[in-house]
C-alpha cells in the first residue's frame, strides 16, 4: 500500500519538496528510469526558459528605465529650452529606480510650469485672435490649441504677446469710440430729419441697431467704413434738403410780400423761415428738416402760387399804374393803352413767368425813378419857366385892358400883381437861357432828347424864344401907334379942347385909361372935384398938362425881385 504524500502548505513548497513528491507519485506508477529522466530534463529545460524569459523581461526593463531616464532629461531640457529657465538636473546617483525618483519631482515640476505657461499662452492667443477676428470683421475666431507653437513659451515671448494684446485692446478702444462718435453723428442727422435711426443702423451693421441682447459692436474696418459713407450720405441729404427748404422758404416770404399775408398767418411756418440764413452745421432742431415739413412748404407755396396767379394780373397792373403815375409825374411819354394790351396778352398767353414780369417792371419803375429824379431840376425850372410866360401874357393882356385903372373891385391886387410880373418878365431871358444850357447837358449827358409832354422841350424853348420876339415886336409897333395916336389926340384937344371930359366921370376916360398906366396917373385922375364930376377948363388943363408929362407903362411903387404865385 502506497504511502499517502504528505500535505505541504503553500508558503513551505519548494522545488525539492516537489521533486520527492513527483519521485513518490512515480513510484507508485512505476514508471520507468528512462522516462523518469525525460520528465526531469523537460523539467529542467522549462525552468530554464522560464529564467531565461524573466532575464529577458528584466533586462527589457532595466533598458525602460534607462529609455525612461534618457527621454526625461531629453523633456527636461526642452522644458527648460521653451521656458527660458535654468534649471540643472541633479546627477544620476544609485540604482536606476534612486535616479528615477531623483528626477521625477523635477520633471513633474517643469511640466506644471509648462503647462500653466502654455495655458496663459493659450489665453493670451485667444485674446488677441478675438480682437484680430473682431477688426477684420470675422464672425468668429480660430482658437488657439495647447499644441499650437509651444517651442517658445519664454517670458519674453510672453511679455511680446501681452505688450501687442495691449495694442489690440487700445486700437480695440478708439475703434468703439469712433464707432461710438459715428452712431453718435448719425443719432443726430437721423433726429433732425426724421429717419429711421435703428433702421439705418441695421442696415450699416445688426450689431449697431440692436444692443438688447448683448451682443459686441463691430468695430471692424468695414464697418468703420460703412459708417464714414452713411454719415457723408446724410450729411449730404442733409445739405440738400435744407437747400430745398431755403430756397421754398424765400418764395414763401416772396409770396408773403406780393399778397401782403398778415403776420399771424406767417407764424405757421415761422420754424421754415427761420433756416433761410441758417448754415447746415447750424440745424439741430428736431425733425426741422424732414420729409413731411417740407412737403408742406410744398404744399403751401403751391397754394399760393395758385392764389398769387389769380391775384397777379392786378398785381401787374398796379405797377403798371405807378408806373405810369411816375412818367406822368415829370412829364414823359407814355402810351398807356398800348402797354396795358401787351400785358394782357402776355399774361393771357401764359408764356411767361409772372414773377418775372413783377421783377422786370419793379425794375422799369426804379429805372423810371432813377431817370425822373435825373429830370427833376429841369422839370424845377419848366415849371419857373411856365409860370413866367404865363405872367407874361397876363401882362400883356392886363396893359391892353383899357379899364385896368377903373375903380373896381380887386384893382389894387391886379396891380400889385403886374408889378411882379413886369420883374419876373424882366428875367425871363436868362431863365429861358439857363434852361436851354440844362437840357442840353442832360441830353449830351443822356444821349436821347429831353421831352416834355411827347415833344422835345428845345424845340419848345426855340419856339417859345421866336414867338416872344415876334411879340415883343407886335408890342413895339402896338407902343409906337398908341404913342402916335396919344400925340395926335393930345394936338386936337389943345386946338379944340376935350370933349370926352363933359361925358364922362374923371378918371374914367378912355383916353385917360390909355395913356394913363401907373397908379400915380390913377391918384391924379382921382382928385376930389373929378369925383364929384367937376369939369370945369382949369382942370381940363392939368389934365391935359398931366397927360402929356407921365411917360407910358410909368409905375411909381417900388420895384420887388419876389415872385408869389398867389399875388
Amino acid at each position: 500500500m502506497a504511502a499517502t504524500p504528505p500535505s505541504f502548505s503553500p508558503s513551505r513548497t519548494t522545488c525539492a519538496s516537489l521533486l520527492r513528491e513527483l519521485q513518490m507519485i512515480w513510484d507508485e506508477i512505476g514508471e520507468s528510469d528512462n522516462d523518469r529522466d525525460n520528465t526531469l530534463l523537460q523539467l529542467e529545460q522549462e525552468c530554464l526558459d522560464i529564467y531565461h524569459r524573466r532575464v529577458e523581461e528584466t533586462r527589457k526593463h532595466k533598458a525602460d528605465l534607462y529609455q525612461w531616464l534618457a527621454e526625461a532629461e531629453a523633456e527636461v531640457a526642452n522644458i527648460v529650452s521653451s521656458l527660458g529657465e535654468c534649471t540643472i538636473l541633479p546627477r544620476g546617483k544609485g540604482t536606476l529606480k534612486q535616479q528615477i525618483a531623483t528626477i521625477r519631482p523635477v520633471i513633474e515640476d517643469l511640466r506644471s510650469k509648462k503647462d500653466d505657461r502654455i495655458k496663459e499662452f493659450s489665453k493670451i492667443k485667444s485674446q488677441i485672435s478675438q480682437i484680430c477676428a473682431e477688426i477684420a470683421g470675422c464672425g468668429q475666431y480660430n482658437s488657439v490649441t495647447d499644441s499650437d507653437n509651444q517651442s517658445d513659451l519664454t517670458t519674453k515671448k510672453l511679455r511680446e504677446l501681452k505688450s501687442h494684446l495691449q495694442e489690440l485692446q487700445n486700437e480695440k478702444i478708439l475703434r468703439q469710440q469712433k464707432v461710438k462718435s459715428h452712431i453718435s453723428t448719425i443719432s443726430e442727422l437721423t433726429v433732425v430729419m426724421s429717419m429711421d435711426f435703428r433702421e439705418t443702423l441695421n442696415e450699416i451693421h445688426p450689431s449697431l441697431g440692436d444692443s438688447s441682447k448683448g451682443t459686441l459692436q463691430s468695430i471692424s474696418n468695414d464697418t468703420l467704413a460703412r459708417l464714414t459713407g452713411v454719415i457723408h450720405s446724410l450729411k449730404r441729404e442733409k445739405q440738400k434738403r435744407l437747400q430745398k427748404i431755403q430756397e421754398l422758404a424765400k418764395l414763401l416770404v416772396e409770396l408773403w410780400e406780393l399778397m401782403e399775408t398778415p403776420i399771424e398767418d406767417q407764424q405757421a411756418f415761422s420754424h421754415v423761415t427761420r433756416l433761410i440764413s441758417a448754415s447746415v452745421d447750424e440745424v439741430s432742431t428736431e425733425c426741422c428738416l424732414s420729409a413731411e415739413v417740407i412737403e408742406q412748404v410744398e404744399v403751401e407755396v403751391q397754394r399760393l402760387n395758385v392764389v398769387k396767379a389769380s391775384k397777379m394780373k392786378d398785381l401787374v397792373f398796379k405797377r403798371q399804374n405807378e408806373l405810369e403815375e411816375i412818367y406822368r409825374g415829370v412829364h414823359m411819354d407814355v402810351d398807356s393803352e398800348a402797354a396795358r394790351q401787351i400785358l394782357t396778352s402776355l399774361i393771357e398767353s401764359g408764356n411767361i413767368d409772372l414773377s418775372d414780369l413783377l421783377q422786370s417792371m419793379d425794375d422799369q419803375i426804379r429805372q423810371a425813378k432813377e431817370q425822373a429824379l435825373s429830370r427833376r431840376d429841369i422839370l424845377d425850372r419848366v415849371e419857373k419857366w411856365k409860370f413866367a410866360a404865363e405872367e407874361e401874357k397876363w401882362l400883356d393882356e392886363y396893359e391892353r385892358d383899357e379899364n385896368r385903372y377903373s375903380a373896381v373891385r380887386g384893382a389894387h391886387k391886379n396891380l400889385k400883381r403886374a408889378e411882379k410880373a413886369r420883374i419876373l418878365v424882366s428875367k425871363l431871358p436868362s431863365i429861358v437861357e439857363n434852361l436851354t444850357a440844362k437840357v442840353k447837358a442832360w441830353e449830351m449827358e443822356k444821349g436821347i432828347p429831353f421831352l416834355y409832354e411827347k415833344v422835345p422841350l428845345l424845340h419848345n424853348l426855340d419856339e417859345y424864344i421866336v414867338q416872344r420876339q415876334l411879340r415883343e415886336e407886335e408890342k413895339r409897333k402896338y407902343r409906337e401907334q398908341k404913342r402916335l395916336q396919344e400925340q395926335h389926340a393930345v394936338e386936337q384937344e389943345a386946338l379944340f379942347g376935350s370933349r370926352s371930359a363933359t361925358k364922362k366921370p374923371l378918371g374914367q376916360s378912355t383916353h385917360a385909361n390909355t395913356i394913363l398906366g401907373t397908379p400915380t396917373g390913377r391918384r391924379m385922375l382921382s382928385t376930389p372935384s373929378g369925383r364929384h364930376g367937376n369939369s370945369g377948363g382949369k382942370d381940363r388943363r392939368e389934365s391935359g398938362r398931366v397927360n402929356s408929362i407921365i411917360p407910358v407903362n410909368y409905375v411909381a411903387l417900388p420895384k420887388d425881385d419876389s415872385v408869389s404865385r398867389g399875388n
